[in-house]
């Protein structure tokens, strides 16, 4: 087989678990009222239908690649290969609880250091995001590219309001000052991974947050790559997969977010 075949192969399964994982969540929106919900820590929660989303995910990655590896929100590392899922089984967990309806299920395959594929479906919408490395970005079917917006001027971006780590909090509202003085508009709407899905649509001009994981950006990270546009951490270097940071965009969006978010010392570190 190709690479591309193999990739095709992979790209495959991750919908097949992503929508998997969607059905899980789609069934528990019907009873919303009555899961139950533990705390993590500060306000940050795990309902049962995380749980069974990974769990679905993950049985269906295994029988399908039993020597892969697997990289959960909910479950964390298992296994050892250079083949490597990471699995966000509900990304937006707080909205799902509430019944906003932005949040999705997130799934990509990491080969050593660079992420090969990536699906991220919104079951709320039936929407489905797909990206292989070489081979574009998808919504539904249809390619997609982020804006062509240059630069900050008439801008709307996302970003991720800190609220479990207040240790970053004045620098990051430092920059949100800057950056919304300059834009648009800003938008907060909840699930990371979703926001990089809009910005690979052009729904969203770019993007940032502080403390993501893997998980939250494997598949994200790809689309807005796969869509023209450029990721990076807060400097512009290439460690936002595990680095805890990420800025993404429209070429000229992303150069003025680093250029801004390079700035401030406890953002970057």
């Amino acid at each position: 087989m190709t690479r591309m075949s193999y990739l095709d192969l992979y790209l495959d399964a991750a919908i097949a678990a992503a929508r998997a994982g969607g059905e899980v969540i789609r069934e528990g929106a019907r009873s919303r009222k009555e899961l139950a919900i533990e705390r993590k820590r500060a306000n940050d929660f795990v309902s049962a239908i995380d749980q069974g989303s990974e769990r679905e995910i993950i049985a269906l990655l295994s029988s399908r690649f039993p020597d892969h590896a697997v990289k959960a929100e909910e479950s964390g590392t298992s296994g050892s290969s250079r083949y490597v899922w990471l699995i966000d089984p509900l990304d937006g967990t707080t909205n799902f609880l509430h019944g906003f309806p932005h949040y999705c299920v997130s799934v990509a395959l990491q080969v050593e250091r660079e992420v090969v594929v990536g699906a991220i479906f919104d079951p709320r919408n039936d929407r489905l995001w797909t990206a292989r490395r070489g081979g574009g970005a998808f919504l539904d079917g249809e390619r997609i590219y982020v804006s062509d917006r240059a630069g900050f001027s008439e801008a709307v971006i996302g970003t991720g309001i800190p609220f479990t780590d207040w240790s970053f909090i004045d620098d990051y509202l430092d920059a949100l000052r800057t950056i919304m003085q300059r834009c648009g508009g800003i938008r907060r709407p909840g699930a990371g991974a979703l926001d990089l899905a809009f910005v690979a649509t052009g729904w969203l001009d770019g993007f940032w947050e502080k403390r993501l994981n893997a998980w939250d950006v494997g598949a994200g990270s790809l689309l807005v790559e796969e869509a023209g546009g450029v990721v990076s951490d807060f400097t512009g270097g290439n460690d936002f997969l595990n680095g805890g940071q990420i800025a993404a965009g429209a070429p000229g969006v992303h150069r003025e977010l680093v250029d801004v978010l390079s700035r401030y010392r406890t953002l970057t570190t």
